[in-house]
């Protein structure tokens, strides 16, 4: 390898409600990353599933609009992973084996991509990646478990009643316990897909039924009155936190349009304009969160300030996005690596930890 470019093959769209965010995200990737470095392989996966080697030249249609993109289905070749491949892709179309991958940048979000799935058919094809193995995936992604984990290494989190398919829920028992107002959401979703503010009980019944249309499980969280900071992580066994940015959202609260469709959804401050002890205790919260949920490579990790100067952590995400409006990109600008520069950084992490890997012993 270290007389060719590495081939990275970048994996996005997936079958979630994250598809077009995932879209976005590959269009600024595959921009961005060391083209004098890595060769790129774009290998997208359609709403149903099928992994496909859209034309590579024009993998998206609609690029430009985040309303209208999607991925350029027309005449793909239909390819697949298998266990033992080394990054062999085969051909479903003609039967026969494709080109190989070196290294994967699954730059997809949510269910079937970030929650461990795509992680683990990686681990069992025998290919490195960028971002989080399965177990970091898994938790980061479902909310519930998440704070159980946050909590028992005793960092600060918003109350929460977890809720599955069957369960009856009573808005008047809920409010009484949480307050008003207060969040549903489901517990296997990011990009505030499916996720409501509720002050009645007519909004929290729409609210329970759109979440329970994205999960079999979800959550119903305080509202905290407080300023919406992130901070950025990147690294192994030794990660390190980025500048503390701050969130202010022109609508009701941060929502998929405003991160996504509105160009002025929100105000991004870098850094957030917050004292410097505070900034360091959030971002020691942010590298402790990291290492509690066993994250590798990248993490965002969001967070509230309170008036009083509480910290809650919000919850992490393993895989954020990389659009032009991004915060993860953003933050680490502001801290001085490149956008190029943090794609190469990420994508050298999933090898060490690859390579740290292949010398555990296997057999007895």
């Amino acid at each position: 390898m270290a007389n060719r470019k590495l081939k990275v093959g970048i994996l996005f769209g997936g079958k979630s409600a994250e598809h077009e965010v995932s879209l976005q995200s590959a269009q600024n990737v595959a921009d961005a990353i060391d083209r004098s470095k890595y060769d790129v392989a774009l290998i997208g996966i359609d709403k149903s599933g099928e992994w496909l080697l859209p034309d590579q030249s024009r993998f998206l249609l609609n690029a430009a609009d985040p309303k209208l993109i999607k991925l350029n289905s027309e005449n793909p070749e239909s390819v697949a992973l298998v266990p033992q491949s080394g990054g062999q892709l085969s051909n479903l179309s003609s039967g026969g084996a494709h080109s190989s991958i070196d290294v994967a940048f699954p730059i997809l979000h949510g269910p079937f991509g970030e929650d461990g799935t795509v992680q683990g058919l990686l681990k069992l094809a025998g290919v490195p990646f960028v971002g989080s193995g399965v177990i970091g995936s898994a938790a980061g992604m479902d909310k519930d478990v998440m704070k159980r984990l946050l909590r028992d290494a005793g960092i600060p989190i918003a109350r929460s009643l977890t809720f599955r398919h069957g369960d009856i829920l009573s808005f008047e028992a809920i409010s009484a316990e949480i307050g008003l107002p207060l969040f549903v959401k489901p517990a296997n979703m990011g990009s505030s897909v499916g996720v409501h503010k509720v002050s009645d009980q007519t909004t929290f019944d729409e609210a329970v039924a759109d979440a329970f249309a994205y999960d079999t499980k979800i959550l119903v969280e305080e509202f905290i009155d407080g300023r919406e900071l992130e901070c950025a992580v990147l690294g192994n066994l030794q990660p390190e936190a980025s500048v503390v940015g701050e969130i202010k959202p022109s609508h009701d609260f941060y929502s998929y349009e405003a991160k996504y469709l509105d160009e002025h959804g929100a105000a991004l401050e870098i850094p957030a304009n917050i004292p410097d002890t505070v900034s360091g205790t959030i971002r020691d919260l942010a590298v402790k969160t990291f290492q509690t949920l066993e994250c590798e490579g990248l993490g965002r990790v969001d967070c509230f300030l309170k008036s009083d100067g509480e910290i809650i952590v919000n919850e992490i995400n393993t895989m954020p996005g990389f659009t032009k409006i991004s915060m993860y990109p953003r933050l680490w600008e502001a801290s001085g690596i490149s956008y190029p520069e943090l794609i190469t950084r990420l994508i050298e992490l999933g090898l060490e930890r690859f390579e740290r890997e292949q010398k555990l012993k296997t057999s007895f």
